[in-house]
């Protein structure tokens, strides 16, 4: 009997091992996604990295066929929107639209921030990078780069280059010029690009780093010289600006967006992600837009992408610390 009993139970214990073994596979082979994605994005709507939200939602709800609802969640410097990805369940149905201010420059310049990026998040993909213009007003009297530079030589802090405030993108971009060509220029940051624009346009400011999309009107009008670009190579958009790096050694600056999950999203679902937005990037539609805008389109593998934050944090961390830069 008690040789039935024992039988018995290990009969028992066998049949619930396969059950339990039957229900983790099924839960693993669970197509995803089968509800609705959010994808938050720190900033207004209207913006840079919201129209590239939206433009991605759309190629996505069409390939899941779920809807992927973008959720605007601006403040703090995008401080806010942050958290609140990194707070959010590692199941894939949360997505982060972040900038090189959300993912690196904050690190940068804020010593007590409440996130870590490379802790904090899965990193996806990069989705694109924005290069900035050097510009000046006409009045400046150089044509080129290697000329403004000889320019501020012989006038030591008498020039100046805005920005769109202390810390941001344009800043940072114009302390590491500063840095590496070795020249001293006055910083006088602003409340966003359209104010200082409007004000070098006028010409109470003699030069800035400013995106595409901000400059190219006014460059084509004749109402600014573009002396040249910080991407490495020329952009389609504007052909007759060289690279600073041909007269900076070194020089290199781009604002970029890209797309990160909360640590610990499994990563047959990070790479099902990951597939999709590049398939999205390389559509016909999204290609001949972000080019007329003057982006360089992304695409980079995840653990590629999850290098390049690492590398920007270094970057910019040293500039900031090079150029004794502080944010309030």
């Amino acid at each position: 009997m008690c040789k039935y009993l024992f039988l018995l139970n290990k009969l028992y214990c066998a049949v619930l091992l396969l059950l339990h073994c039957v229900t983790s596979a099924s839960a693993q082979t669970q197509p995803y996604p089968i509800k609705p994605i959010r994808a938050i994005v720190p900033f207004v709507a209207g913006g840079a990295t919201d129209i590239m939200a939206r433009s991605l939602a759309q190629k996505l709800s069409e390939a899941f066929g779920q809807q992927v609802i973008v959720d605007n969640r601006a403040g703090g410097g995008g401080v806010i929107a942050a958290v609140l990805a990194k707070e959010a369940p590692a199941d894939g149905y949360t997505i982060f639209f972040g900038t090189i201010s959300t993912l690196a420059t904050n690190v940068a310049v804020n010593s007590k921030l409440p996130y870590e990026p490379l802790r904090d998040y899965a990193p996806i993909t990069l989705t694109a990078s924005n290069p900035y213009f050097l510009v000046t007003h006409p009045s400046v009297g150089a044509n080129s780069v290697k000329e403004f530079v000889a320019l501020a030589r012989t006038k030591p802090g008498q020039l100046n280059y805005a920005s769109s405030g202390t810390g941001g993108g344009a800043h940072l971009a114009g302390a590491l010029f500063l840095n590496l060509a070795k020249i001293d220029l006055l910083h006088i940051p602003y409340k966003g690009a359209a104010q200082s624009m409007t004000d070098l346009l006028g010409g109470q400011i003699h030069s800035t780093f400013a995106q595409p999309a901000v400059m190219l009107t006014h460059a084509k009008a004749g109402k600014l010289k573009v002396l040249g670009v910080t991407s490495v190579k020329r952009l389609a958009s504007w052909q007759d600006a060289p690279p600073i790096m041909e007269t900076v050694a070194g020089y290199e600056s781009s604002s970029w967006q890209g797309v990160v999950a909360p640590a610990r999203t499994p990563k047959p679902i990070v790479d099902k992600l990951y597939r999709e937005i590049v398939t999205a990037l390389k559509s016909s539609e999204l290609r001949k837009r972000l080019q007329a805008e003057g982006s360089e389109i992304g695409g980079m593998p995840p653990q590629e992408f999850g290098a390049y934050i690492k590398s920007e944090i270094a970057k910019w961390t040293k500039v900031v610390r090079d150029s004794n830069i502080k944010v309030e």
